[in-house]
């Protein structure tokens, strides 16, 4: 599944810069004193900054003002667009769950499920009074292993419950996409990626290292480990190993090397030293007639792995992960250990996030869906549907129409492209089905049971599907969550209710802007099922080559240039964006901006759009573009985002798609010496 994300996502008009032809109607005087005056409807001008030429930098032309003013909050990692729509997101759905949690509701129901679930998390000073009794029963398990036998079928145990050094999951076959089957996936590492291990150049990362191997021995030493230091040391040299057989971030994008299909039987035969018959039983699970391994040869490793490491250091590392994956619902000691180390150290925040803030995350994902049914009654009209089923159809057709023209494909393979598309499915707001949660015990004053069970629930969902068909009605995300995707295995592009929102979606705004925004977050998931992964999957989710060796050829040369520029911009001092990581997003954004101005310009009709605060139509697309990529980072959150997400920085994502689009070029008249100017022939176009 591609993820539209924010933080990653997860997307101007310096008007002393444009030329004559750009917005022949103003002197440069007169476009600038128009930013705080004149209407654009959708646009903040407030934010842009006239000192900087949208020819040399869209993202600092558009958001400039705001970057200038704007401070990232203390608890956050980063601030923006995205984060300002989701802490509105979560600001809803804390009024709905405290409303709830604020009287007795029907025991049962979907709503004493949910004010118990919050509350429970909120009420801080019984955790603290509970210390670690609720979690001894898991405590004690871990202490009570004797052999490897009893280690694998822990860890079968803990599938949904913990990161695992392999973890298991259910999605549609690759192959026979109309069937789940059980995926086996890398896993088990504290920290982002395994660069952050193996690199030992980068001394951000070596920080990393020891801020995560002092939370280790606090850990150790709050659960009654007798030499913390030592214990902590164990379980880092152990994740170390563990690293060092991973495949990196670029290879697991591959989705031909990561689709490895086989039985249990050729998994154990392949990968000896773990009792995997014990594992699969122990995650219900036993009775699957084949998987697919996506990395084996990591896989093979980590199965001698668990043979040769002490056994004593795998129950080290099975305490110590349990501690750190149930902290928020621990006593205040544990707490605060956990933000020095995943909020301080690792985001660069100052404070923790508000406890409800976090409430209403652990509430999302216990009964996300529950509560996305009372958050679209609330904040989600059908106008706003209409408005993006119009918008949808739209960029479709405009992205059958830019199929049919492609120079680079031959007629056969542009067929098979319009086959696939006319087979997608779009999903807008919240899903037909609801999911029932009644099998969900929920219980007052009980919050790390609370969370527990609601894992165990979520994994006895998963177990139920393998091997039975696809369930294409079912959301990867709920309506509450501020994001979009596609999924190449259901070919299907979803819209979550609380992303159509300024500076999204407006529906005050004018058409330029809206799908400047919403049309090329719109495009972006569209073009996943044609970027270098999404494209090798078929209209029907089917992993198959539907392309011309020529084609193919072609394609791949075109991902190359895109991934040589963005290889070329720089994050942070000695790292760049990598342009084979991101490959798949840039192609996604580039695709998406076209695609979504060839919509705006069919939704014309033909006739010239009125020009609002100076600006034509064009520019005020290009701009609506720009503002929703608003964001700053701290450093630490960078770093994590340039070693392990396959987004680029929003700066690049701004900047990086508009430098290959003619009709930018076009309306701002870039010419020679512009800092985004690109000749005409060197331009990247690819669908």
């Amino acid at each position: 599944m591609n993820s539209f994300k924010l933080c990653t996502l997860a997307l101007l008009l310096q008007c002393a810069g444009l030329s004559q032809a750009a917005a022949p109607q103003n002197t440069d005087k007169q476009a600038q004193a128009s930013l705080g005056s004149a209407a654009a409807p959708g646009l903040d001008l407030s934010n842009f900054d006239p000192s900087v030429r949208v020819q040399d930098d869209l993202f600092r032309a558009t958001n400039g003002g705001w970057l200038k003013r704007a401070q990232i909050p203390a608890s956050k990692g980063s601030h923006g667009s995205f984060e300002m729509l989701r802490d509105e997101s979560d600001a809803h759905v804390r009024a709905i769950v405290e409303r709830l949690a604020a009287k007795p509701q029907q025991e049962g129901s979907n709503e004493q499920k949910i004010g118990s679930f919050y509350a429970s998390f909120m009420d801080t000073a019984a955790i603290d009074q509970a210390g670690l009794k609720a979690l001894q029963p898991q405590l004690q398990a871990i202490a009570a292993i004797a052999d490897r036998q009893q280690l694998a079928a822990w860890l079968g145990r803990q599938q949904g419950v913990l990161d695992t050094p392999v973890n298991l999951y259910v999605a549609p076959d690759a192959k026979e996409p109309l069937v789940n089957r059980v995926r086996a996936i890398q896993g088990g590492l504290g920290l982002p990626e395994r660069d952050y291990f193996v690199n030992r150049s980068d001394k951000r990362m070596a920080k990393a290292r020891a801020d995560y191997l002092h939370y280790l021995s606090t850990l150790a030493r709050l659960s009654g480990e007798a030499k913390p230091a030592e214990a902590a040391k164990r379980v880092l040299a152990l994740e170390h190993k563990i690293a060092e057989l991973h495949w990196d971030a670029v290879a697991n994008r591959d989705v031909q090397k990561t689709f490895n299909p086989m039985t249990p039987a050729e998994l154990a035969a392949q990968a000896p030293g773990f009792d995997w018959a014990s594992y699969f039983a122990a995650a219900q699970l036993s009775k699957i007639d084949k998987l697919s391994v996506t990395q084996p040869s990591a896989a093979i490793g980590i199965a001698k792995l668990f043979a040769d490491a002490p056994l004593e250091d795998w129950k080290l590392y099975a305490k110590l992960h349990t501690l750190n994956a149930n902290a928020k619902v621990l006593p205040k000691a544990f707490r605060e250990a956990s933000f020095a180390f995943h909020g301080k150290a690792m985001r660069g925040t100052k404070t923790a996030l508000p406890r409800w803030q976090e409430g209403t995350a652990e509430v999302n994902e216990a009964l996300g869906e529950a509560i996305g049914k009372l958050y679209v009654a609330e904040h989600f009209t059908p106008a706003h549907k209409a408005r993006m089923q119009g918008l949808v159809a739209n960029l479709m057709a405009a992205f059958g129409e830019s199929i049919q023209g492609l120079s680079w494909m031959s007629p056969a393979t542009q067929k098979a492209a319009q086959e696939k598309l006319s087979k997608y499915t779009v999903k807008i707001g919240y899903p037909d089905k609801w999911r029932d949660y009644s099998a969900l015990q929920v219980k007052s004053g009980d919050a790390l049971g609370n969370r527990q069970r609601a894992v165990q629930f979520a994994w006895a969902r998963e177990v139920a599907k393998a091997g039975q068909p696809v369930d294409r009605s079912e959301w990867g995300m709920t309506p509450q969550t501020v994001n979009a995707y596609y999924d190449e295995t259901v070919n299907e592009i979803v819209f979550p209710a609380a992303i159509l929102q300024p500076p999204f979606f407006d529906l005050n705004a004018d058409d330029a802007v809206n799908y400047g925004g919403i049309g090329a977050v719109i495009g972006h998931e569209i073009s996943h099922g044609f970027d270098d992964q999404g494209a090798q999957y078929d209209g029907d989710g089917m992993l198959r080559n539907w392309w011309s060796e020529a084609d193919a050829k072609a394609f791949s040369e075109l991902g190359a240039r895109l991934a040589a520029q963005f290889d070329g911009y720089q994050a942070l001092p000695g790292k760049n964006v990598n342009g084979k990581l991101t490959l798949g997003e840039n192609i996604a954004d580039l695709s998406g901006l076209q695609i979504a101005h060839k919509a705006y310009q069919r939704s014309l009709g033909g006739k010239p759009a009125p020009v609002q605060a100076g600006y034509t139509g064009e520019q005020r697309f290009f701009l609506g573009f720009g503002q929703i990529w608003r964001t700053k980072v701290r450093e630490q959150q960078m770093l994590q985002q340039l070693t392990a997400d396959p987004h680029s920085p929003g700066e690049f994502r701004a900047n990086g798609g508009v430098v290959n689009h003619d009709a930018f070029h076009q309306a701002f008249g870039t010419k020679p010496g512009d800092k985004l100017f690109k000749p005409s022939g060197e331009r990247i176009r690819i669908w």
